[in-house]
């Protein structure tokens, strides 16, 4: 890691997990942060449910979970890129704080509760995913259907 790289994850460390979350995501959407580009190599290929990935290393649902940054993040290495959780409403979530970070664990525990701008934004954001990109879709129900 660059010393720069370690400024940054420092000054992030300061902010709230999701105010952190949230900066990241911004900064790939304006082309901020770097993207080292795919991950390729014949050993690595996988198929998959008859899609070639270039990697088995995915994205998980939760990082991304309205498609706002799928370029970058198609464009970040990843074999796969997961969205979500979307539900058919858009809906807020449950109230802050609802993600905490576990800094001994070097992890989070996430409450979002499936905040999301509902399913007709993301299909329209999807509908303008990069050419090619493996696109996984991670569904949930509305917090008043379930």
């Amino acid at each position: 890691m660059t010393g720069l790289e370690r400024l940054g994850l420092g000054l992030m460390h300061r902010l709230d997990p999701e105010t952190a979350h949230g900066l990241a995501l911004h900064a790939l959407r304006l082309g901020l942060a770097p993207a080292p580009g795919p991950i390729t190599s014949p050993r690595l290929r996988v198929d998959l449910a008859g899609m070639a990935l270039p990697n088995p290393v995915g994205l998980a649902a939760g990082f991304d979970k309205n498609a706002e940054a799928l370029g970058p993040l198609s464009r970040a290495g990843f074999g796969f890129v997961e969205v979500g959780a979307v539900t058919p409403r858009p809906q807020p979530g449950n109230p802050r704080p609802r993600l905490f970070r576990l800094a001994k664990d070097r992890g989070v525990i996430n409450r979002f509760g499936f905040n999301n701008d509902g399913m007709e934004a993301a299909a329209a954001r999807l509908a303008r995913r990069p050419q090619g990109a493996v696109i996984g879709l991670n569904l949930g129900a509305n917090k008043d259907s379930a």
